[in-house]
């Protein structure tokens, strides 16, 4: 019904709106969860996964609307700049809508005061930058705290390895479902979310600081992964509608690569931002 009620033709002026349907289906995914979830002896302990299921699920009619609009525009794309000034509209709605998420997500944590929603989240955030006291980091719900346990050489390695790791499964998702690539929005909004809600001490006024804190690193980051699914729907489409004989194939490699190598330098900026910037900042 939802898909019914907010056409995704109306995004095509206005990326921004994306915001908006963020702030409600990751607001829709979080309270289902908790009303049907919750007190589920076994599915409760895999809430974190649920709402991010959630919210794919929601998100999918605009994904798929969005990535198939750009897709039919690939094949007439020739040279960096003219891949930029056609999808960037795509790329935008896509960080609006992870904004939105972001900030829903952050809200809800706060008012439903239940960790249990983003357990996985949680243990995923300790594991990149506490590797060496997953456990106590987990414990103790204190990812501010959490770099002490680890050198900012360590933490830096262990961060591109992730980002490199999520880049590749981007990749794949998008090569084989395109619209897959939303699973890696939410996902990473929830995390970025979880991490947030943590360091505002659970109070709503200090939520934008703390989005300001992860957002400095987390919009080059979550973009590189944008650029990572655009480059497989370039070369998906490019092979399916081209083949590996057509004059334009070395024409799709090309972009591909190019997309890629971008997408790998933008991953390696966040973070070194979000090692060795942020800390000073915050």
């Amino acid at each position: 019904m939802l898909e019914s009620m907010f056409n995704p033709r109306r995004l095509e002026k206005g990326p921004w709106k994306m915001f908006f349907i963020g702030i409600l289906y990751a607001s829709l995914s979080l309270l289902l969860a908790k009303w049907f979830f919750a007190k589920d002896a076994v599915l409760s302990g895999y809430s974190g996964i649920i709402v991010v299921t959630f919210c794919v699920m929601f998100t999918i009619p605009f994904m798929y609307f969005i990535i198939r609009e750009e897709e039919a525009e690939d094949e007439e794309v020739f040279g960096l700049l003219s891949v930029w000034k056609i999808h960037k509209d795509a790329i935008y709605a896509f960080l609006w809508l992870f904004l939105g998420f972001i900030i829903a997500f952050s809200f809800w944590f706060i008012i439903l005061h239940d960790s249990t929603l983003f357990n996985a989240q949680i243990e995923t955030y300790c594991m990149i930058n506490s590797p060496g006291s997953i456990d106590s980091c987990v414990d103790k719900y204190d990812i501010s705290k959490s770099t002490g346990a680890a050198t900012q050489g360590l933490r830096f390695l262990s961060i591109i390895e992730n980002n490199v790791y999520v880049m590749i499964f981007t990749l794949i998702f998008s090569l084989i479902f395109g619209a897959g690539a939303i699973f890696i929005l939410a996902w990473n909004a929830s995390v970025i979310s979880a991490a947030i809600s943590i360091f505002s001490g659970q109070r709503i006024s200090e939520i934008p600081i703390g989005i300001a804190r992860y957002m400095i690193h987390g919009f080059p980051e979550i973009a590189a992964y944008f650029i990572t699914a655009l480059a497989g729907g370039i070369f998906g489409v490019g092979i399916i509608r081209n083949g590996i004989r057509s004059k334009r194939f070395l024409h799709v490699i090309e972009n591909t690569a190019i997309l890629l190598f971008i997408a790998l330098l933008v991953l390696v900026l966040a973070a070194l931002i979000e090692v060795y910037l942020t800390p000073i900042l915050f």
